[in-house]
Protein backbone atom coordinates (compact mmCIF):
# COMPACT_ATOMS: atom_id res chain seq x y z
CA UNK A 1 0.00 0.00 0.00
CA UNK A 2 2.78 2.43 0.92
CA UNK A 3 4.55 2.24 -2.49
CA UNK A 4 1.30 3.00 -4.33
CA UNK A 5 0.48 5.98 -2.08
CA UNK A 6 4.03 7.27 -2.38
CA UNK A 7 3.83 6.92 -6.16
CA UNK A 8 0.63 8.98 -6.15
CA UNK A 9 2.14 11.80 -4.09
CA UNK A 10 5.36 11.90 -6.12
CA UNK A 11 3.54 11.79 -9.46
CA UNK A 12 1.24 14.63 -8.39
CA UNK A 13 4.18 16.82 -7.38
CA UNK A 14 6.11 16.13 -10.59
CA UNK A 15 3.06 16.75 -12.78
CA UNK A 16 2.68 20.14 -11.10
CA UNK A 17 6.29 20.94 -11.99
CA UNK A 18 5.82 19.52 -15.47
CA UNK A 19 2.77 21.59 -16.41
CA UNK A 20 3.65 24.75 -14.46
CA UNK A 21 7.28 24.92 -15.59
CA UNK A 22 8.43 22.33 -18.12
CA UNK A 23 5.50 22.80 -20.50
CA UNK A 24 5.97 26.58 -20.78
CA UNK A 25 7.54 28.34 -23.75
CA UNK A 26 10.16 29.89 -21.47
CA UNK A 27 10.61 27.25 -18.74
CA UNK A 28 13.82 28.78 -17.41
CA UNK A 29 12.14 31.97 -16.15
CA UNK A 30 9.20 29.97 -14.80
CA UNK A 31 11.61 27.72 -12.91
CA UNK A 32 13.35 30.75 -11.40
CA UNK A 33 10.25 32.69 -10.37
CA UNK A 34 8.32 29.68 -9.01
CA UNK A 35 11.27 28.35 -6.98
CA UNK A 36 10.17 30.12 -3.73
CA UNK A 37 6.94 28.11 -3.80
CA UNK A 38 8.84 24.83 -3.88
CA UNK A 39 11.13 26.07 -1.13
CA UNK A 40 7.95 26.79 0.85
CA UNK A 41 6.62 23.27 0.30
CA UNK A 42 9.95 21.54 0.97
CA UNK A 43 10.70 23.67 4.04
CA UNK A 44 7.23 23.09 5.49
CA UNK A 45 7.37 19.32 5.02
CA UNK A 46 10.91 19.14 6.41
CA UNK A 47 9.92 21.14 9.50
CA UNK A 48 6.75 19.11 9.96
CA UNK A 49 8.72 15.86 9.86
CA UNK A 50 11.13 17.14 12.50
CA UNK A 51 8.43 18.61 14.75
CA UNK A 52 6.12 15.64 14.44
CA UNK A 53 8.65 12.82 14.65
CA UNK A 54 10.61 14.49 17.44
CA UNK A 55 7.72 16.09 19.31
CA UNK A 56 7.65 13.77 22.37
CA UNK A 57 11.24 14.62 23.30
CA UNK A 58 10.70 18.32 22.59
CA UNK A 59 7.39 18.45 24.44
CA UNK A 60 5.60 19.59 21.29
CA UNK A 61 3.12 16.72 21.40
CA UNK A 62 1.29 18.59 24.17
CA UNK A 63 0.90 21.70 22.07
CA UNK A 64 -2.33 22.41 20.17
CA UNK A 65 -2.57 21.69 16.46
CA UNK A 66 -2.61 25.38 15.56
CA UNK A 67 0.77 25.84 17.26
CA UNK A 68 2.41 23.05 15.23
CA UNK A 69 0.80 24.38 12.04
CA UNK A 70 2.05 27.89 12.78
CA UNK A 71 5.59 26.66 13.46
CA UNK A 72 5.79 24.56 10.30
CA UNK A 73 4.14 27.10 8.00
CA UNK A 74 6.13 29.93 9.55
CA UNK A 75 9.40 28.10 8.97
CA UNK A 76 8.44 27.18 5.41
CA UNK A 77 7.31 30.75 4.75
CA UNK A 78 10.57 32.09 6.12
CA UNK A 79 12.56 29.82 3.81
CA UNK A 80 10.42 30.92 0.85
CA UNK A 81 10.89 34.59 1.75
CA UNK A 82 14.66 34.21 1.95
CA UNK A 83 14.61 32.38 -1.38
CA UNK A 84 12.62 35.21 -2.99
CA UNK A 85 14.99 37.88 -1.66
CA UNK A 86 18.36 36.20 -2.17
CA UNK A 87 18.05 33.05 -4.30
CA UNK A 88 15.83 34.34 -7.12
CA UNK A 89 18.17 37.25 -8.06
CA UNK A 90 21.15 34.87 -7.97
CA UNK A 91 19.35 32.30 -10.12
CA UNK A 92 18.19 35.02 -12.53
CA UNK A 93 21.75 36.21 -13.06
CA UNK A 94 23.10 32.68 -13.40
CA UNK A 95 20.60 30.96 -15.71
CA UNK A 96 18.53 33.74 -17.32
CA UNK A 97 21.24 36.33 -17.96
CA UNK A 98 23.82 33.50 -18.17
CA UNK A 99 26.42 35.51 -16.28
CA UNK A 100 29.40 33.18 -15.81
CA UNK A 101 31.03 35.57 -13.35
CA UNK A 102 28.31 35.07 -10.72
CA UNK A 103 29.51 32.83 -7.89
CA UNK A 104 27.85 31.33 -4.84
CA UNK A 105 29.23 34.05 -2.58
CA UNK A 106 27.21 36.63 -4.52
CA UNK A 107 23.97 35.26 -3.05
CA UNK A 108 23.95 37.74 -0.10
CA UNK A 109 23.83 40.62 -2.59
CA UNK A 110 20.19 39.74 -3.22
CA UNK A 111 18.25 42.31 -5.31
CA UNK A 112 21.46 44.19 -6.10
CA UNK A 113 22.27 41.42 -8.58
CA UNK A 114 19.48 42.76 -10.81
CA UNK A 115 21.49 45.99 -11.23
CA UNK A 116 24.80 44.21 -11.60
CA UNK A 117 26.67 45.01 -14.82
CA UNK A 118 26.49 41.69 -16.59
CA UNK A 119 28.87 40.71 -19.37
CA UNK A 120 27.67 40.00 -22.88
CA UNK A 121 25.04 37.27 -22.91
CA UNK A 122 26.40 33.86 -23.78
CA UNK A 123 24.69 30.97 -25.49
CA UNK A 124 24.81 28.62 -22.51
CA UNK A 125 24.51 29.03 -18.75
CA UNK A 126 27.33 27.67 -16.63
CA UNK A 127 25.42 24.79 -15.00
CA UNK A 128 26.16 21.07 -14.66
CA UNK A 129 25.11 18.65 -17.37
CA UNK A 130 22.41 16.42 -15.88
CA UNK A 131 22.06 14.20 -18.96
CA UNK A 132 22.94 10.51 -18.69
CA UNK A 133 26.09 9.76 -20.70
CA UNK A 134 26.84 6.11 -21.38
CA UNK A 135 29.42 6.60 -24.15
CA UNK A 136 32.98 7.14 -23.00
CA UNK A 137 34.54 10.09 -24.81
CA UNK A 138 37.98 8.68 -23.98
CA UNK A 139 37.23 5.39 -25.67
CA UNK A 140 39.82 5.37 -28.43
CA UNK A 141 38.44 2.59 -30.59
CA UNK A 142 35.02 4.22 -30.81
CA UNK A 143 36.33 7.73 -31.53
CA UNK A 144 38.90 6.59 -34.07
CA UNK A 145 36.81 4.10 -35.98
CA UNK A 146 33.08 4.20 -35.39
CA UNK A 147 32.48 7.95 -35.17
CA UNK A 148 34.98 8.73 -37.92
CA UNK A 149 33.33 6.31 -40.28
CA UNK A 150 29.86 7.61 -39.45
CA UNK A 151 30.80 11.26 -39.92
CA UNK A 152 32.65 10.59 -43.14
CA UNK A 153 29.85 8.58 -44.71
CA UNK A 154 27.09 11.00 -43.71
CA UNK A 155 28.93 14.28 -44.10
CA UNK A 156 30.85 13.97 -47.36
CA UNK A 157 28.83 12.86 -50.34
CA UNK A 158 31.78 13.26 -52.70
CA UNK A 159 33.65 10.22 -51.42
CA UNK A 160 33.96 7.45 -53.93
CA UNK A 161 32.15 4.16 -53.43
CA UNK A 162 35.31 2.18 -52.68
CA UNK A 163 36.25 4.49 -49.79
CA UNK A 164 32.72 4.35 -48.40
CA UNK A 165 32.75 0.55 -48.62
CA UNK A 166 36.11 0.42 -46.82
CA UNK A 167 34.84 2.66 -44.04
CA UNK A 168 31.65 0.61 -43.70
CA UNK A 169 33.74 -2.54 -43.48
CA UNK A 170 35.96 -0.99 -40.80
CA UNK A 171 32.93 0.11 -38.82
CA UNK A 172 31.42 -3.39 -39.08
CA UNK A 173 34.62 -4.97 -37.79
CA UNK A 174 34.70 -2.60 -34.82
CA UNK A 175 31.04 -3.34 -34.06
CA UNK A 176 31.63 -7.09 -34.19
CA UNK A 177 34.67 -6.82 -31.94
CA UNK A 178 32.62 -4.87 -29.40
CA UNK A 179 29.81 -7.42 -29.62
CA UNK A 180 32.22 -10.30 -29.01
CA UNK A 181 33.46 -8.81 -25.74
CA UNK A 182 31.70 -10.43 -22.81
CA UNK A 183 29.42 -8.50 -20.50
CA UNK A 184 31.76 -8.93 -17.54
CA UNK A 185 34.72 -7.67 -19.55
CA UNK A 186 32.86 -4.53 -20.61
CA UNK A 187 31.71 -3.82 -17.07
CA UNK A 188 35.25 -4.40 -15.78
CA UNK A 189 36.60 -2.01 -18.41
CA UNK A 190 34.07 0.65 -17.40
CA UNK A 191 35.01 0.18 -13.74
CA UNK A 192 38.69 0.48 -14.61
CA UNK A 193 38.06 3.77 -16.43
CA UNK A 194 36.24 5.05 -13.36
CA UNK A 195 39.14 4.03 -11.12
CA UNK A 196 41.58 5.76 -13.45
CA UNK A 197 39.62 9.00 -13.10
CA UNK A 198 39.67 8.69 -9.31
CA UNK A 199 43.42 7.98 -9.24
CA UNK A 200 44.14 11.07 -11.33
CA UNK A 201 42.64 13.23 -8.60
CA UNK A 202 44.04 14.43 -5.29
CA UNK A 203 43.41 13.47 -1.69
CA UNK A 204 43.77 10.36 0.47
CA UNK A 205 41.54 8.16 -1.69
CA UNK A 206 43.50 8.87 -4.88
CA UNK A 207 46.75 8.22 -3.01
CA UNK A 208 45.48 4.95 -1.54
CA UNK A 209 44.27 3.63 -4.89
CA UNK A 210 47.57 4.55 -6.56
CA UNK A 211 49.45 2.88 -3.71
CA UNK A 212 47.46 -0.34 -4.06
CA UNK A 213 47.98 -0.29 -7.82
CA UNK A 214 51.75 0.11 -7.39
CA UNK A 215 52.00 -2.59 -4.69
CA UNK A 216 50.21 -5.58 -6.15
CA UNK A 217 50.51 -9.10 -4.81
CA UNK A 218 53.35 -11.07 -6.37
CA UNK A 219 53.10 -14.53 -7.88
CA UNK A 220 52.70 -17.35 -5.40
CA UNK A 221 50.54 -18.07 -2.38
CA UNK A 222 49.32 -15.42 0.03
CA UNK A 223 51.04 -17.02 3.02
CA UNK A 224 54.51 -16.72 1.47
CA UNK A 225 56.81 -14.27 3.25
CA UNK A 226 57.09 -11.88 0.31
CA UNK A 227 53.30 -11.65 -0.04
CA UNK A 228 52.72 -11.37 3.69
CA UNK A 229 54.98 -8.31 3.73
CA UNK A 230 52.96 -6.80 0.88
CA UNK A 231 49.69 -7.57 2.69
CA UNK A 232 50.87 -5.74 5.81
CA UNK A 233 52.12 -2.86 3.68
CA UNK A 234 48.76 -2.55 1.90
CA UNK A 235 46.60 -2.50 5.06
CA UNK A 236 46.63 1.32 5.64
CA UNK A 237 45.74 2.01 2.01
CA UNK A 238 42.99 -0.63 2.06
CA UNK A 239 41.49 0.96 5.18
CA UNK A 240 41.48 4.36 3.46
CA UNK A 241 39.81 2.91 0.35
CA UNK A 242 37.24 1.07 2.44
CA UNK A 243 36.36 4.24 4.34
CA UNK A 244 36.35 6.74 1.46
CA UNK A 245 35.55 4.82 -1.73
CA UNK A 246 31.80 4.91 -1.21
CA UNK A 247 31.80 8.60 -0.28
CA UNK A 248 33.69 9.52 -3.48
CA UNK A 249 31.89 7.13 -5.82
CA UNK A 250 30.03 8.99 -8.57
CA UNK A 251 27.07 6.90 -9.71
CA UNK A 252 26.60 9.13 -12.76
CA UNK A 253 30.20 8.69 -13.89
CA UNK A 254 29.77 4.95 -13.32
CA UNK A 255 27.33 4.87 -16.23
CA UNK A 256 30.02 6.10 -18.61
CA UNK A 257 31.33 3.22 -20.68
CA UNK A 258 28.40 0.80 -20.24
CA UNK A 259 27.02 1.61 -23.69
CA UNK A 260 26.74 -1.63 -25.65
CA UNK A 261 26.40 -3.89 -22.63
CA UNK A 262 23.07 -5.66 -22.05
CA UNK A 263 22.39 -3.42 -19.07
CA UNK A 264 23.37 -0.31 -21.02
CA UNK A 265 21.08 -1.20 -23.93
CA UNK A 266 18.17 -1.93 -21.58
CA UNK A 267 18.52 1.41 -19.81
CA UNK A 268 18.99 3.25 -23.12
CA UNK A 269 15.58 1.94 -24.17
CA UNK A 270 14.09 3.08 -20.84
CA UNK A 271 15.73 6.51 -20.99
CA UNK A 272 14.59 7.01 -24.58
CA UNK A 273 10.96 7.25 -23.40
CA UNK A 274 11.72 10.04 -20.90
CA UNK A 275 11.54 13.65 -22.02
CA UNK A 276 14.77 15.55 -21.36
CA UNK A 277 14.43 19.10 -20.05
CA UNK A 278 16.98 21.96 -20.28
CA UNK A 279 19.85 21.81 -17.83
CA UNK A 280 19.14 25.39 -16.72
CA UNK A 281 15.65 24.35 -15.59
CA UNK A 282 16.85 21.18 -13.90
CA UNK A 283 19.58 23.15 -12.12
CA UNK A 284 16.94 25.21 -10.30
CA UNK A 285 15.49 22.08 -8.71
CA UNK A 286 18.89 20.84 -7.58
CA UNK A 287 18.70 23.49 -4.83
CA UNK A 288 15.19 22.42 -3.83
CA UNK A 289 16.41 18.84 -3.82
CA UNK A 290 18.80 19.68 -0.99
CA UNK A 291 15.80 20.35 1.27
CA UNK A 292 13.81 17.35 0.02
CA UNK A 293 16.85 15.12 0.52
CA UNK A 294 17.16 16.37 4.10
CA UNK A 295 13.48 15.63 4.66
CA UNK A 296 13.71 12.15 3.16
CA UNK A 297 16.91 11.43 5.11
CA UNK A 298 15.34 12.50 8.40
CA UNK A 299 12.23 10.41 7.79
CA UNK A 300 14.31 7.44 6.68
CA UNK A 301 16.72 7.65 9.61
CA UNK A 302 14.00 8.20 12.21
CA UNK A 303 11.99 5.26 10.89
CA UNK A 304 14.89 2.81 10.55
CA UNK A 305 16.53 3.74 13.84
CA UNK A 306 13.18 3.42 15.58
CA UNK A 307 12.77 -0.08 14.16
CA UNK A 308 16.25 -1.22 15.14
CA UNK A 309 16.59 0.45 18.54
CA UNK A 310 13.46 -1.25 19.91
CA UNK A 311 14.86 -4.80 20.28
CA UNK A 312 18.22 -3.48 21.44
CA UNK A 313 16.64 -1.25 24.08
CA UNK A 314 14.54 -4.15 25.41
CA UNK A 315 17.55 -6.48 25.60
CA UNK A 316 19.72 -3.82 27.26
CA UNK A 317 17.02 -2.92 29.78
CA UNK A 318 16.44 -6.57 30.71
CA UNK A 319 20.18 -7.15 31.09
CA UNK A 320 20.71 -4.01 33.16
CA UNK A 321 17.74 -4.35 35.52
CA UNK A 322 17.45 -8.13 35.63
CA UNK A 323 13.72 -7.94 34.94
CA UNK A 324 11.57 -7.82 31.80
CA UNK A 325 11.44 -4.42 30.14
CA UNK A 326 8.37 -2.28 30.70
CA UNK A 327 5.81 -1.76 27.96
CA UNK A 328 6.95 1.85 27.61
CA UNK A 329 10.53 2.62 28.53
CA UNK A 330 12.80 5.54 27.75
CA UNK A 331 15.48 4.72 25.19
CA UNK A 332 18.92 5.96 26.28
CA UNK A 333 20.26 8.77 24.12
CA UNK A 334 23.59 6.99 23.65
CA UNK A 335 21.83 4.09 21.91
CA UNK A 336 20.23 6.49 19.44
CA UNK A 337 23.62 8.13 18.89
CA UNK A 338 25.32 4.79 18.25
CA UNK A 339 22.67 3.71 15.74
CA UNK A 340 22.80 7.11 14.03
CA UNK A 341 26.56 6.74 13.62
CA UNK A 342 26.23 3.18 12.35
CA UNK A 343 23.55 3.99 9.77
CA UNK A 344 25.67 6.93 8.57
CA UNK A 345 28.71 4.68 8.33
CA UNK A 346 26.73 2.21 6.27
CA UNK A 347 25.62 4.97 3.93
CA UNK A 348 29.16 6.27 3.49
CA UNK A 349 30.80 2.90 2.86
CA UNK A 350 28.12 0.87 1.04
CA UNK A 351 25.28 3.24 0.21
CA UNK A 352 26.50 3.88 -3.32
CA UNK A 353 25.40 0.38 -4.33
CA UNK A 354 21.80 1.19 -3.38
CA UNK A 355 22.11 4.57 -5.09
CA UNK A 356 23.23 2.89 -8.31
CA UNK A 357 20.12 0.73 -8.36
CA UNK A 358 17.65 3.46 -7.40
CA UNK A 359 19.32 6.17 -9.47
CA UNK A 360 20.46 4.34 -12.59
CA UNK A 361 18.45 1.17 -13.08
CA UNK A 362 14.75 2.00 -12.65
CA UNK A 363 13.93 5.13 -14.66
CA UNK A 364 15.45 8.36 -15.93
CA UNK A 365 16.44 10.75 -13.14
CA UNK A 366 16.91 14.50 -13.01
CA UNK A 367 16.73 17.11 -10.20
CA UNK A 368 13.08 17.98 -10.86
CA UNK A 369 12.19 14.29 -10.83
CA UNK A 370 14.41 13.56 -7.83
CA UNK A 371 12.93 16.24 -5.57
CA UNK A 372 9.43 15.00 -6.49
CA UNK A 373 10.37 11.44 -5.55
CA UNK A 374 11.90 12.45 -2.23
CA UNK A 375 9.03 14.76 -1.34
CA UNK A 376 6.43 12.10 -2.18
CA UNK A 377 8.22 9.48 -0.08
CA UNK A 378 8.60 11.87 2.87
CA UNK A 379 4.90 12.79 2.82
CA UNK A 380 3.96 9.10 2.78
CA UNK A 381 6.16 8.35 5.79
CA UNK A 382 4.60 11.28 7.68
CA UNK A 383 1.05 10.14 6.90
CA UNK A 384 1.74 6.57 7.98
CA UNK A 385 3.51 7.76 11.13
CA UNK A 386 0.53 9.92 12.06
CA UNK A 387 -1.72 6.85 12.12
CA UNK A 388 0.94 4.64 13.77
CA UNK A 389 1.12 2.35 10.74
CA UNK A 390 4.28 0.39 9.89
CA UNK A 391 5.99 1.73 6.80
CA UNK A 392 9.17 0.98 4.88
CA UNK A 393 11.04 4.02 3.61
CA UNK A 394 12.70 1.85 0.96
CA UNK A 395 9.30 0.84 -0.38
CA UNK A 396 8.17 4.46 -0.34
CA UNK A 397 11.10 5.79 -2.36
CA UNK A 398 10.81 2.88 -4.81
CA UNK A 399 7.12 3.54 -5.31
CA UNK A 400 7.81 7.26 -5.75
CA UNK A 401 10.47 6.49 -8.36
CA UNK A 402 8.08 4.31 -10.35
CA UNK A 403 5.30 6.90 -10.04
CA UNK A 404 7.45 9.69 -11.45
CA UNK A 405 8.73 7.40 -14.19
CA UNK A 406 5.16 6.65 -15.29
CA UNK A 407 4.56 10.39 -15.70
CA UNK A 408 6.39 10.04 -19.01
CA UNK A 409 3.17 8.55 -20.35
CA UNK A 410 4.31 4.99 -21.00
CA UNK A 411 5.16 1.86 -19.04
CA UNK A 412 8.32 1.55 -21.13
CA UNK A 413 9.85 4.47 -19.23
CA UNK A 414 10.24 2.21 -16.17
CA UNK A 415 12.53 -0.81 -15.92
CA UNK A 416 9.99 -3.21 -14.44
CA UNK A 417 12.50 -6.04 -14.55
CA UNK A 418 14.50 -4.31 -11.83
CA UNK A 419 11.32 -3.32 -9.97
CA UNK A 420 10.27 -6.97 -10.00
CA UNK A 421 13.57 -7.98 -8.42
CA UNK A 422 13.06 -5.37 -5.70
CA UNK A 423 9.54 -6.64 -4.98
CA UNK A 424 10.86 -10.21 -4.85
CA UNK A 425 13.51 -9.09 -2.36
CA UNK A 426 10.82 -7.48 -0.18
CA UNK A 427 8.72 -10.65 -0.22
CA UNK A 428 11.65 -12.96 0.51
CA UNK A 429 13.11 -10.78 3.26
CA UNK A 430 10.49 -11.78 5.83
CA UNK A 431 10.78 -15.60 5.58
CA UNK A 432 14.57 -15.52 5.16
CA UNK A 433 15.13 -13.15 8.09
CA UNK A 434 12.64 -15.06 10.24
CA UNK A 435 14.25 -18.40 9.44
CA UNK A 436 17.77 -17.16 10.16
CA UNK A 437 16.66 -15.54 13.43
CA UNK A 438 14.92 -18.76 14.48
CA UNK A 439 17.97 -20.87 13.63
CA UNK A 440 20.31 -18.61 15.59
CA UNK A 441 17.92 -18.55 18.56
CA UNK A 442 17.65 -22.33 18.44
CA UNK A 443 21.43 -22.65 18.51
CA UNK A 444 21.66 -20.38 21.54
CA UNK A 445 18.90 -22.19 23.45
CA UNK A 446 20.27 -25.67 22.74
CA UNK A 447 23.98 -24.94 22.98
CA UNK A 448 25.98 -26.82 25.65
CA UNK A 449 26.12 -24.83 28.87
CA UNK A 450 27.05 -25.18 32.49
CA UNK A 451 24.21 -26.00 34.86
CA UNK A 452 23.14 -23.02 36.92
CA UNK A 453 22.88 -23.66 40.67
Amino acid sequence: MAPAISAGFAATIFLMIKFIVHARKDPVKWAVYTSPFWFLVAGTICTLSIVYKGSPNLGLNKRPAWFIAAVTMGTGGGVALLAAIFFVPYAYAKVVVKDHSVKWYHVPLGPMLYRRAHPAETDRALVPNYAVVQDDSDDEHQSSATSTATESVSGDATLDKEKIAAQDSERTVVTREAAQASYKEQVAAARERLHQKIMKGKGPLAWAMRFLRANRMEAGEVYEIKNLKIVLKRIPAQLVVGALYGAHYDIHTAQTGISGTPEGKRMERVYAHAKKYPNEVEHMYSFVQVLTACTASFAHGANDIGNSVGPWAVIYSAWKTGSPAAAKATVPIWQLAVLSAVISLGLITYGYNIMKVMGNKITYHSPSRGCSMEMGAAITVLVFSQYSLPVSTSMCITGATVGVGLCNGTFKAVNFQRVGLLVLAWVMTIPIAGTLAGVVMGLFLNAPHFAMT
